[in-house]
């Protein structure tokens, strides 16, 4: 079936935002190429040159250990593998190097958000970093296993097979450190990693059901061997699965040995429950080959129909509107089901939920993080990222601290987090600042045609027609002219601070609601 989609509403919706590239490429090929193009990504990060060639300013006077850096540094770090990033773990090292890491990678996701020609990735890797939330400003240890989490974890399962992508993110160094996990021992099994796999990561809250059952005999399908959710007794039992999974991190395993240094993925046998459990009402024998019993836990909760349903809905709620239609759901979850076995089993899904009706219908129901109010303003206006301190501490302090989220659950996919009163200030702010180049981050390079047009309402029209692809409503264009005190129908392309004025202009037409909502 033909994609039937306007062009402007598969961008904000798979992309972060139109540029005039991508919508030649539509207008040229088709909506049905492009899509396709964009669910089966290159390996190869198109990015990778320009986020190596970047640079951030790293500032800082340190007194135990005693240090002081004030230097341009380049991002290329973030290629390194992670055990030369955990040599930082050191104490002989000052935290703000750890620190960096995170910040790097920050100021690379909007690199790639902006330029990449792989969208639909980039989307992707947003969701599930959100899904599979890990805090690396509150955690150091976080913040240096984060480059390998963002690139071998997330991107390079975004659009694959769910089942892989979750044990990828159960042996990432970076959520066991975050939940715990490292340091779960059989008979002192730590809960917090298998608590969040149910409730966040597979099966979701709605299939909690202890509050109603008790014994996992009475949870309705038990019996049968499929029951409907899980409680307890099931976190209780795939917490004692996972003993003994954890990382090289210098730990003592007894007899005077010692696990290596080097944030690695590793199990220890002497530390791992042997004995025989009870998840999902499956019986696990006792003695199983190492890794064996987390992986049977991994493979039950992704096969799990709760989890179908509660992922699918997650990326309903993402990519079409905060209250996705049963169908629509329904829909993903028959796609995801069906793909289960596939390495390409997200991209499977993404596509049922693109060629929905409900995905065509749903332009505008969404309100942009800032994340994507940014980089959909910097591609429409032409912006090239040149990530800066002051950029990147902006959008902290924007409601979106990216991968510095406290709480598992990740930020905010529903529209009111978003639209409270200082949100609005924030986002506004952001979009002027940008706009003026106020953190030297990257100047606005359509504003160079919008400040030739010959009148200012012209020039608004210019402004609208280049974020938004129409010209402005007379109402918003008068506005936008009044507020920057100019008058219709005067010359606009000769005044000396027409270019100043245009990158203003794009800015308000960023403002209205048309642009903030995707």
């Amino acid at each position: 079936m033909t994609l039937d989609v306007d062009p402007r509403v598969l961008l904000n919706k798979l992309a972060f935002g139109p540029s005039a590239v991508e919508l030649r490429d539509i207008a040229k090929g088709g909506a049905d190429s492009w899509l396709a193009h964009q669910l089966k990504p290159s390996a190869e990060d198109d990015c990778a040159g320009r986020v190596a060639a970047a640079h951030l300013h790293l500032k800082y006077v340190s007194k135990v250990p005693e240090a002081t850096v004030d230097e341009d540094r380049a991002l290329a770090v973030l290629a390194e593998p992670l055990e030369q990033h955990w040599q930082t773990v050191d104490k002989s090292v000052p935290n703000q190097e750890r620190a960096f890491l995170r910040t790097a990678v920050t100021a690379a996701t909007l690199v790639r958000a902006v330029h990449s020609r792989w969208q639909l990735r980039e989307v992707m890797a947003d969701f599930w970093h959100n899904h599979f939330n890990v805090n690396a400003v509150g955690e150091p240890l976080v913040a240096v296993a984060l480059p390998t989490y963002d690139r071998d974890v997330i991107r390079r399962h975004a659009l694959g097979n769910f089942r892989e992508l979750l044990e990828a993110v159960a042996t990432s160094a970076a959520m066991q450190v975050y939940l715990n996990n490292r340091s779960s021992r059989g008979g002192a099994a730590n809960e917090n990693y298998a608590r969040e796999l149910f409730e966040l990561h597979t099966l979701g809250r709605p299939a909690y059901l202890n509050a109603l059952y008790n014994r996992w005999r009475d949870v309705p399908g038990a019996i049968d061997g499929r029951p409907a959710g899980y409680i307890d007794q099931d976190v209780y039992e795939a917490a004692r699965a996972f003993t003994g999974w954890t990382i090289e991190d210098g730990t003592g395993i007894g007899a005077g040995r010692k696990l290596p240094l080097t944030g690695k993925f590793t199990y220890v046998e002497g530390w791992h429950d042997n004995y025989q459990k009870r998840v999902l009402a499956t019986e696990f024998d006792p003695y199983q080959s190492p890794l064996a019993d987390g992986r049977r836990v991994l493979d039950l909760v992704a096969d799990h129909p709760a989890t179908a349903k509660y992922v699918c809905g997650k990326l309903c709620r993402r990519l079409v509107s905060d209250t996705p239609d049963a169908a629509l759901v329904a829909a993903a979850v028959k796609a995801w089901s069906e793909a289960r076995r596939q390495p390409d089993q997200i991209a499977h899904t993404v596509e049922a939920i693109v060629r929905s009706d409900a995905f065509r219908r749903s332009s505008g129901a969404k309100v942009k993080r800032p994340l994507e109010l940014y980089a959909s303003f910097a591609r429409a206006a032409e912006i090239s990222v040149a990530p800066t301190p002051g950029l990147l501490g902006e959008l902290d302090g924007s409601g979106q601290r990216l991968f510095g989220w406290g709480p598992p659950t990740g930020h905010p996919d529903e529209n009111d987090y978003w639209l409270s009163s200082n949100m609005m200030r924030r986002r506004w702010s952001l979009l002027l600042g940008l706009a003026d180049d106020a953190w030297k981050a990257g100047s606005p390079s359509a504003a160079l045609a919008v400040a030739q047009a010959a009148t200012p309402e012209a020039a608004v029209n210019a402004a609208h027609r280049r974020l938004l692809g129409a010209e402005a409503p007379a109402k918003t264009a008068l506005a936008i002219v009044a507020g920057l005190g100019l008058k219709p129908g005067t010359a606009f392309d000769t005044r000396k601070d027409a270019l100043p004025l245009a990158r203003r202009m794009l800015a308000y037409c960023a403002m209205t609601s048309d642009f903030q909502t995707r």
